[in-house]
């Protein structure tokens, strides 16, 4: 009865796959809609700027805030540490 289930969920799974990928044009995305007015595009220097440095330093600048004003007082000793042997 296993086989028959997964049989079903297979062909189902496909069919519908292959619906999207029928109803889906690719060709309407190159016609141009009205008031439709891109920029230029950009160069590789300026999509790595866009897309992965300024994460990166956003993400640093957050990191770095957190850990400068960071208020907490505990601290966790590590039981073989230095500082746990001259307290005891």
């Amino acid at each position: 009865m296993d086989k028959k289930n997964a049989l079903r969920a297979g062909a189902l799974a496909a069919g519908t796959t292959l619906m999207m990928l029928l109803m889906s044009s690719p060709a309407l995305a190159l016609t141009r809609d009205d008031g439709d007015d891109p920029g230029k595009g950009l160069s590789v220097i300026e999509t790595l700027g866009l897309y992965v440095l300024t994460p990166l330093v956003l993400f640093g600048i957050i990191a770095g805030l957190v850990m400068v004003l960071d208020k907490s007082t505990v601290r966790v000793v590590k039981p073989g540490s230095t500082k746990a042997k001259a307290k005891g």
